[in-house]
């Protein structure tokens, strides 16, 4: 049985919001590197595949991930990072997140 996952983000497109919702995904063959740029990423997003991660982060944090990943990235290796703004929903299928975003209140 496939069980499916779904959960909505909504990053506003209006200029008090200051967050963006990122996908990256990668393909790097040095081993080295690799693991280097994991653990870069993981102080942004969380992991939803082995070499996938979301993040929703701030402009500022969105801009200095963009100056630091093409070093990581040469002729037979690719970085994608996607940016996405407005309304979404993401349906997953098989394995869930182990990471789930959450909204935290604190009080």
């Amino acid at each position: 049985m496939i069980e499916d996952e779904n959960y909505f983000f909504n990053i506003e497109e209006e200029p008090e919001n200051d967050k963006v919702f990122v996908l990256i995904i990668y393909d790097i063959v040095e081993n080295k590197k690799r693991v280097k740029l994991s653990k870069l990423l993981l102080g942004y997003g969380f992991r939803i595949q082995k070499s996938a991660l979301e993040a929703t982060i701030t402009k500022k944090k969105y801009r200095e991930l963009l100056g630091r990943l093409p070093a990581f990235a040469s002729e037979e290796e690719s970085i994608r990072v996607y940016k996405i703004i407005g309304k979404g929903q993401v349906t997953t299928f098989g394995k869930k997140s182990e990471n789930e975003q959450e909204d935290v209140i604190i009080i």
